[in-house]
């Protein structure tokens, strides 16, 4: 794919007009969303904004049981066009986390994500600046040179307290996890509680200095 250039209203305008305005350029059967189900913000966003969008969860065999009620839950209140990637077959429930964060991760999301992007134009993912230090420069739309695909964060804008207001507009759920102190929502080996005021990765991979699991690198 040949460098784009993006709209500078894409910077400025609603998360919902830069879903549409993919749909429009991309084609809905060449644009895909990754969602990590920690808010439900991004996937209502993405299913009201361009219905029947592809939505895709990558199951690491270490989500949370909570994470995966969620996903169940909004897979049926809004009718997702959902599809759950797996990691190879060959790949199976281990301790591999303990030892090895960067290969665990490798094998658990970074493989399943290029096959989920694999033939696709545009991918669209719930980055923010507000996530913490390591995304406070994120565009709304940017060209993933390494992917070849266009990456939009349409929600890269959004404060914690956009967030909220928007969840109570559209009276949407919540993850259980977010209100035991998880402000950020990953699998349960490498994710714990944060105290409040804390950095909101900052229970992401405690004890090392990892702080992506390599999507958004």
């Amino acid at each position: 794919m040949s460098l784009i250039s993006f709209p500078a209203a894409l910077e400025t305008g609603h998360p919902a007009d830069t879903l549409r305005w993919a749909a429009d350029q991309f084609g809905l059967d060449r644009l895909v969303v990754t969602a990590s189900f920690e808010d439900a913000v991004l996937v209502h966003l993405a299913a009201t904004a361009v219905p029947g969008i592809e939505i895709v969860l990558l199951d690491t065999q270490y989500l949370f049981a909570e994470t995966k009620w969620f996903v169940d839950e909004l897979a049926k209140k809004l009718d997702l066009n959902l599809h759950i990637i797996h990691p190879l077959s060959n790949i199976q429930p281990d301790n591999l986390w303990q030892s090895d964060l960067e290969g665990c991760c490798n094998v658990r999301k970074v493989e399943p994500l290029e096959r989920a992007l694999a033939g696709n134009r545009a991918w669209v993912t719930g980055v923010r600046r507000a996530d913490g230090p390591t995304r406070a420069n994120a565009p709304v739309a940017s060209f993933d040179i390494g992917r070849n695909i266009v990456k939009l964060n349409p929600l890269a804008a959004y404060s914690d307290d956009d967030m909220a207001l928007y969840v109570q507009l559209h009276d949407l759920p919540a993850n259980p996890l977010t209100e035991r102190g998880y402000p950020s929502i990953g699998c349960w080996p490498c994710t714990r509680p944060v105290a409040a005021g804390q950095d909101k990765r900052g229970g992401r991979w405690v004890g090392s200095a990892k702080t992506e699991c390599g999507l958004h690198l």
